[in-house]
């Protein structure tokens, strides 16, 4: 460990049933005496919430909480140490790119998670100090590795904080998985049964969790995702009018709204 670093693992886990989150963080510096101090942050954990969304909010929460162990005066240098590939690959682009493209990506498509984005952007201004998110391999035999990720699930077990993202969801009908991009994105005109909405506060638009309903279709029962500025109902079914962008699936226009018989 570098004397005049402060040096952070973090994580993020998640529980599929029920849904819920958790987060695990652990400062590790030199103090002035030459010791090496670790001292954990207890956080509790989130309804609702996704992997990586806690693997984000893990990183958001450890530098927000700095002030608490001492102050950041002595650190020259910040190092973030966390496994996910999420957050990663895509820390430039939250730091130097989304916020000029308004957190659309190049096709159009909303960057999803940017109300998260935004704030570790806003964390990495605010610390006045060369901060450096550096990859941890997931699973390694890194010990602090593995004691973030200990952290991070009892934290998931332990989870009171309400969700990230309001979610309106319904169960859906067909057998199949949701997958990205197995509906082909033609212009054509579909059926489609709404599974869940979300609002994304950041580009003021809805992404929903849809199944194909037209039996005509070569995507029948194919489950996927698309965007629209249209507040429509979870449960319900639509006949609508798709773009011709499969890197930006969006509803066109919505024609009706179809009622079982």
């Amino acid at each position: 460990m570098e004397e005049n670093a402060l040096n952070i693992y973090t994580d993020g886990s998640s529980y599929q049933h029920p849904r819920k989150g958790g987060i695990g963080v652990l400062y590790i510096y030199i103090d002035n005496l030459g010791n090496e101090i670790r001292k954990e942050f207890p956080v509790t954990g989130y309804y609702g919430a996704t992997n990586n969304q806690m693997e984000l909010n893990a990183c958001i929460i450890a530098l927000k909480n700095i002030p608490d162990f001492g102050g950041d005066h002595r650190y020259k240098n910040i190092y973030i140490f966390t496994d996910s590939k999420y957050v990663v690959d895509n820390i430039n682009n939250a730091l130097f790119v989304w916020p000029k493209t308004k957190w659309l990506k190049k096709s159009g498509a909303p960057v999803l998670n940017a109300n998260l984005w935004k704030e570790l952007h806003k964390q990495f201004q605010k610390i006045h100090k060369r901060i450096e998110i550096r990859k941890v391999k997931g699973h390694s035999k890194d010990l602090n590795n593995k004691k973030v990720d200990k952290l991070a699930k009892e934290s998931a077990k332990k989870a009171d904080n309400k969700p990230i993202v309001v979610q309106k969801l319904r169960r859906k009908i067909s057998n199949e998985k949701t997958k990205v991009g197995s509906v082909g994105i033609k212009g054509q005109k579909i059926t489609i049964r709404i599974i869940s909405s979300n609002y994304l506060q950041v580009q003021k638009t809805f992404r929903y969790r849809y199944e194909v309903m037209s039996k005509a279709s070569e995507y029948y029962g194919a489950v996927d995702f698309l965007v629209t500025k249209e507040n429509v109902n979870p449960g319900h079914i639509y006949y609508v009018k798709l773009n011709n962008d499969q890197n930006n699936p969006r509803i066109e226009k919505i024609y009706k709204e179809v009622v079982k018989k």
